[in-house]
C-alpha cells in the first residue's frame, strides 16, 4: 500500500476518533451579537438572499450524507455464491466434472452425476433468488418510508417568511417552529412560548424537555437554549437560528459514527461457515482416502477420480441451504404480521441469539402515570388519594407542616391543568407537564380544594421571581417567590431526597423549626422513611424551603440564576412525597418469556436503588429469591462497594 493509502486510513481513523469525543461548542454560551457576527445573519430579518445563495453553494444541502450502498448485482451475487452456496456450487461443478470423465470413457455413461449437478445448481439458484427477492422487497419498503413525507421548514429571509424544503436550509437561517414539527437542523432558541421537544431519539429521555432562550448548562446537550436535528417539537412555538446543518449536527455525528462501523458476521453466518469447514474437511479426507484405496484395489485412475468426486459430493447436505432459507423467510413473514420489518434474513436468527435486553423504566416498563401514594412529614408516613372519587388521604393542611409541604409542591412545580376540565375528577384530569409534577399538582389541588381555593390562586398570590430548573446534574429544582403577607421572599426547593437533605441544616416539626446536625436522629428517621417508601416501589421527592432575609433580599432584588446570588444551603427540610407509577400490564409476562428464553433483562433508571429494586421485583426482573448488591451489603453489614 502506498503512502496515500496510509494517509487515507489515518485520516479516517482521526475522523472516527473526533466523532467519539465529547462535543465542544459554545453556541449556547456566546452573546447574540457574536452569534450574528459568526453566522453573518440578523436574528430579526434573517439572511439576505445573496448571502444565503453564497452559503448554500459553499456548504451544500442540509441533509445527512447517505452511507455507501452496495450495488444490487453484488447483493445478488452474494446471495448466489456466498456462504453455504459456495459449497453447493463446488459440489455441482464436481458432479459435472465426474459426468464429463464418464462421458469421455464410456459410450453410454450413467447420468446420475449429471442429474445431481443439475439439482444442486437448481437449489442454489432458486434459494439465492428467493433470499435476494425477500431482502430487496424489505429494502424497497424502508426506502419508501423516507419519501412518504418530504420535510419542510418555515424560514425568514430578508424579513420575508416562506416555507421551503428542509434540505435547502443553511447556517444562519432564522426558522419558525411549532408543536408537531420535526426540527430540520441544530438550532439556538431566540424566543419561545411553552416550547417543548421530544429528545428521546437523541438522549433516550422519555419525557418532553422544555426549551427557553437562556443558557442553563455548560453541556450543550443539557442546556435549554439549544434544540437538535431530528427531534420533535411537542408543544408551543419558537423562533430559532440554525447553527449546524447536515453531517455537522449532533445527530449527523452519531450517524457518521454508526456508519463508520464495520458489519460483523451474524451468529448464523458464523455457524454456517464453521459447518462448511467441518464438512469440507470430512468430505475431502474421505474422498482422498477412498481415492487411494481405489488405486490399491487396482481400479482405473479415471474410476478412482469419479469415486473421489462421488464421495465428496455425497457429504454435501444439499437440502440444508433451502431449509435454512425457508425457515428464516417464514419467521420474517410472521414478524411482518406483528409490524416488524426484517431487512436481512440472517437478522431473524440474530434476534434469537439475544442474550441481554436493557430497558428504560419510566414509560417503558411503567405506565408513566404517577399518583402521590404517601407523604412523610412530622416524622410520620401518611397515605394519599390514589383512586379518583375516593378519599383515602390521611394528611391535612390544617397541620402547619403539611400546609408548608403542600405550598412548596404547588409553587416549585411547572405543571398546569388543561382547560375545560372543571367537571372532571381531579385525579383524572389531563395536565401539561411531566408525569411527576402532574402527580404533585393533582395531590395539592385536592388539598387546596378542601380549603376553598386552588393551585392557580395560590401561585397568583406567590409571584415567581426566579427559577433554576431541574437538571440531571443537580437533581433539584428551586424557585423564589414573593409572599402576600410578608416582605420576605420564600425560597422553595424539591428534588432527589438525599440531595435536598444535604442542603438542609434544620427540619420543620409540627410547624416549629428544629436544628438538624449531621448526626441528628432526624436524619436517621428520614433515611428509614426513605427506604420504606422506596421499598414500596415509589418514586420519592424531598421538599424544603427558606424565608430569605428581607434586608439582604428586599422586594425588587435582582436575583440571578446564572451566577447564583441567593442561598442554596442552610435550608429547612419539610417532608417527602412518594409517587407510584404502576407497571404496564403486559410487562411481567414479557419479562417472564424473556427469562424462559435465557435472555437477561436489565432495567436502566436514575431512581434510587431501593425504588429501582422494588419496581424490578414487581415486574419480575429480580426474582423473589434473588438479592441485589444492596441486599447483600445490608445482610453482611458492609459498604456496597465492598461486595464482590
Amino acid at each position: 500500500m502506498g503512502k496515500d493509502g496510509f494517509k487515507k486510513l489515518d485520516k479516517k481513523k482521526e475522523d472516527i476518533n473526533d466523532l467519539k469525543k465529547e462535543m465542544d461548542m459554545d453556541w449556547h454560551r456566546i452573546e447574540w451579537d457574536e452569534v450574528q457576527r459568526r453566522l453573518e445573519t440578523n436574528i430579526e430579518t434573517g439572511l439576505t438572499k445573496a448571502k444565503y445563495a453564497e452559503l448554500f453553494e459553499r456548504l451544500g444541502p442540509n441533509q445527512l450524507t447517505p452511507p455507501k450502498t452496495t450495488p444490487e448485482w453484488i447483493k445478488f451475487c452474494k446471495q448466489l455464491f456466498g456462504g453455504f452456496s459456495t459449497l453447493l456450487w463446488i459440489g455441482a461443478i464436481l458432479c459435472f466434472f465426474a459426468y464429463g470423465i464418464q462421458a469421455s470413457k464410456y459410450i453410454d455413461p450413467a447420468e446420475d452425476n449429471l442429474y445431481l449437478g443439475c439439482v444442486l445448481t437448481f437449489v442454489v439458484v432458486v434459494t439465492g433468488v428467493f433470499a435476494y427477492y425477500q431482502e430487496a422487497k424489505s429494502a424497497a419498503i424502508m426506502d419508501s418510508f423516507k419519501k412518504m413525507v418530504p420535510q419542510s421548514a418555515t424560514v425568514i429571509r430578508e424579513g420575508e417568511t416562506t416555507v421551503v424544503d428542509a434540505v435547502k436550509l443553511t447556517l444562519g437561517d432564522i426558522i419558525l417552529i411549532k408543536g408537531g414539527d420535526k426540527l430540520p437542523a441544530d438550532v439556538r432558541i431566540i424566543q419561545c412560548s411553552s416550547f417543548k421537544v421530544d429528545n428521546s431519539s437523541l438522549t433516550g429521555e422519555s419525557e418532553p424537555q422544555s426549551r427557553s432562550a437562556e443558557c442553563t448548562e455548560d453541556n450543550p446537550i443539557e442546556t435549554k437554549n439549544l434544540a437538535f436535528f431530528s427531534t420533535n417539537a411537542v408543544e408551543g412555538n419558537a423562533k430559532a437560528v440554525v447553527i449546524s446543518c447536515g453531517d455537522n449536527t449532533v445527530m449527523g455525528r452519531i450517524a457518521s459514527l454508526a456508519s463508520s462501523l464495520g458489519n460483523d458476521q451474524t451468529p448464523i453466518a458464523i455457524e454456517i461457515e464453521h459447518f462448511i469447514h467441518i464438512i469440507s474437511g470430512v468430505a475431502v479426507f474421505l474422498g482422498v482416502t477412498f481415492f487411494f484405496l481405489a488405486f490399491i484395489l487396482k481400479y482405473n485412475w479415471l474410476e478412482a477420480v469419479v469415486f473421489l468426486i462421488g464421495i465428496i459430493v455425497a457429504n454435501v447436505p444439499e437440502g440444508l441451504l433451502a431449509t435454512v432459507t425457508v425457515c428464516l423467510t417464514l419467521t420474517a413473514k410472521r414478524m411482518a404480521k406483528k409490524n416488524c420489518l426484517v431487512k436481512n434474513l440472517e437478522a431473524v436468527e440474530t434476534l434469537g441469539s439475544t442474550s441481554t435486553i436493557c430497558s428504560d423504566k419510566t414509560g417503558t416498563l411503567t405506565q408513566n402515570r404517577m399518583t402521590v401514594a404517601h407523604v412523610w412529614y412530622d416524622l410520620g408516613i401518611k397515605k394519599g388519594d390514589t383512586v379518583p372519587g375516593t378519599k383515602e388521604r390521611e394528611f391535612d393542611t390544617k397541620e402547619p407542616t403539611c400546609k408548608a409541604l403542600v405550598k412548596i409542591a404547588s409553587l416549585c412545580n411547572r405543571a398546569v391543568f388543561l382547560a375545560d376540565q372543571d367537571d372532571v375528577l381531579i385525579l383524572s384530569r389531563n395536565c401539561q407537564g411531566d408525569a411527576s409534577e402532574s402527580a404533585l399538582l393533582k395531590a395539592v389541588e385536592l388539598c387546596w380544594k378542601d380549603e376553598g381555593t386552588n393551585t392557580v390562586d395560590v401561585r397568583a398570590n406567590h409571584k415567581k421571581v426566579i427559577e433554576i430548573p431541574f437538571n440531571s446534574t443537580n437533581k433539584y429544582q428551586v424557585s423564589v417567590h414573593e409572599q402576600p403577607d410578608s416582605d420576605q421572599h420564600l425560597l422553595v426547593m424539591k428534588g432527589a431526597p438525599e440531595r435536598i437533605l444535604d442542603r438542609c441544616s434544620s427540619i420543620l416539626i409540627e410547624g416549629q423549626v428544629k436544628d438538624m446536625p449531621a448526626d441528628s436522629d432526624y436524619r436517621k428517621k428520614f433515611q428509614a422513611a426513605y427506604e420504606e417508601l422506596g421499598g414500596l416501589g415509589e418514586r420519592v421527592l424531598g421538599f424544603c424551603h427558606l424565608e430569605l432575609d428581607a434586608e439582604k433580599f428586599p422586594k425588587g432584588f435582582a436575583f440571578d440564576n446564572e451566577e447564583v446570588n441567593f442561598p442554596l444551603d442552610g435550608l429547612c427540610f419539610v417532608g417527602l412525597m412518594a409517587m407510584i407509577d404502576p407497571p404496564r400490564s403486559g410487562v411481567p409476562d414479557a419479562v417472564a418469556k424473556c427469562k424462559s428464553a435465557g435472555i437477561k433483562v436489565i432495567m436502566v433508571t436514575g431512581d434510587h436503588p431501593i425504588t429501582a429494586a422494588a419496581i424490578a421485583r414487581g415486574v419480575g426482573i429480580i426474582s423473589k429469591d434473588s438479592k441485589t448488591v444492596e441486599d447483600v451489603a445490608h445482610d453482611k453489614g458492609i459498604p456496597v462497594e465492598n461486595v464482590n
